[in-house]
């Protein structure tokens, strides 16, 4: 999506989109022709018109199903799906701020200090986590291995309890498979 239809709302785009059963939570995906937009938990079309009122939203369809089909697996399966095309905008320091996230590895967590740092600006710590929240594709850009600097947990757009099953997964998965 051009940075012009994100800011207008999705206008001229089309949006494909389905919600799915995961172990975790029913998950919304959305997409347009050029990658994932959305992915949220407990969420549905309403919610996804929220975000894109100008977007012609579209359930279903053949090719999505395959997309959303690998989205899926990179939730129940941590640590996959990092080549999954994405389609987010966000100002050129949420963008630095979710390539950092893109880059910690499954089963580690960092700091949002740590994050800002990474993305150039190290006294930003306030906007790392506002960043880290405006992030439109959850698990995709994991913004849950983002943690308080006491290491405690932190919050999470879609509630703590799925924070903690997506972390201990990636740990597990980690655990397992020793480097």
């Amino acid at each position: 999506m051009a940075p012009s239809a994100w800011a207008k709302g999705g206008a001229g785009v089309t949006i494909r989109w389905a919600v799915v059963e995961t172990t975790l939570a029913p998950m919304l995906v959305a997409a347009t022709g050029k990658g994932v937009c959305r992915v949220a938990f407990n969420e549905g079309r309403d919610a996804l018109s929220a975000i894109f009122p100008k977007a012609e939203l579209v359930e279903g369809g053949a090719e999505f199903g395959a997309l959303l089909e690998r989205v899926v697996v990179a939730v129940e399966a941590p640590g996959t799906g990092t080549d999954i095309p994405l389609d987010v905008r966000g100002t050129a320091f949420q963008e630095a701020v979710w390539r950092e996230l893109r880059k910690i590895p499954a089963g580690e967590t960092r700091s949002y200090a740590e994050i800002a740092a990474a993305a150039g600006k190290p006294k930003a710590v306030r906007a790392a986590g506002g960043a880290n929240g405006a992030n439109n594709v959850a698990v995709l850009i994991p913004c849950h291995r983002v943690v308080r600097a006491d290491g405690s947990i932190g919050g999470y757009a879609y509630g703590l309890e799925i924070k903690r099953k997506l972390l201990e997964r990636e740990r597990g998965l980690r655990s397992s498979n020793p480097d």
